[in-house]
């Protein structure tokens, strides 16, 4: 078993109380703008862009440390295309018959159906895969922990960098997603998390009317 290595704390940064709230206010003010959006510009978003929030993520907690995720940027247009072919069909399997009409009617609201063309139009998707086990160079398998866990609050960190750097995007998960490791080439150790839609939204694009909970509704102070 190795043994624990420590480096002092270097990193963190203290604030007043003041700026603090000020700081807090004004990170939720800026998140509050974030909409998932459907309909995008066929404009190119900088490569350094998505570097950057894709390195963003990737300071995610996880697991003993294990960092059980792996972002497939896709620009390709014929790639781009085979994801959406590959997903309709899975989309249209659950719009008509697959998925119990409560979840229907609750999706009802956001009016969405099993036509997703900004698989193609917007220029790019992040497919998010989530490492069950790592494949050392020799064969060995390493359990990852908690990955679930892990590749979610990365994804989220993914979704907040992209709004902050002035993006859109959109989380779909059509279901089964095994046809992304076909198409991407994925080892068999990595499961589909999430497809991350990516880009800037079209001219006139709309959103749903939608709110959220309040803060009431969502914390507990105990």
């Amino acid at each position: 078993m190795p043994t624990p290595r420590f480096v002092p704390l270097s990193s963190y940064a203290e604030y007043s109380v003041v700026e603090m709230e000020r700081r807090a206010a004004r990170f939720r003010a800026d998140l509050a703008r974030r909409r998932t959006v459907r309909e995008y510009s066929s404009r190119p978003v900088p490569r350094r862009v998505l570097e950057e929030c894709i390195r963003a993520a990737g300071t995610a907690p996880s697991g003993a440390n294990h960092q059980p995720w792996h972002f497939v940027v896709v620009t390709d247009a014929e790639t781009k295309s085979r994801i959406r072919v590959a997903a309709e069909e899975e989309e249209r399997a659950f719009y008509n018959g697959g998925a119990p009409k409560e979840w229907l009617d609750a999706l009802a609201a956001l009016g969405t159906d099993e036509h997703k063309p900004f698989l193609e139009t917007a220029p790019c998707l992040i497919a998010i895969f989530a490492e069950r086990f790592e494949l050392r160079p020799d064969g060995a398998k390493v359990k990852n922990y908690y990955v679930q866990e892990s590749v979610g609050i990365a994804t989220g960190i993914l979704v907040t960098a992209l709004h902050h750097a002035g993006l859109a995007s959109l989380t779909h998960t059509p279901s089964p997603m095994s046809f992304l490791n076909q198409i991407l080439d994925r080892p068999a150790n990595e499961r589909p998390f999430l497809l991350l839609v990516v880009g800037y939204p079209a001219r006139g694009a709309q959103v749903p009317e939608i709110g959220k909970k309040p803060l009431k509704s969502i914390a507990s102070f105990v």
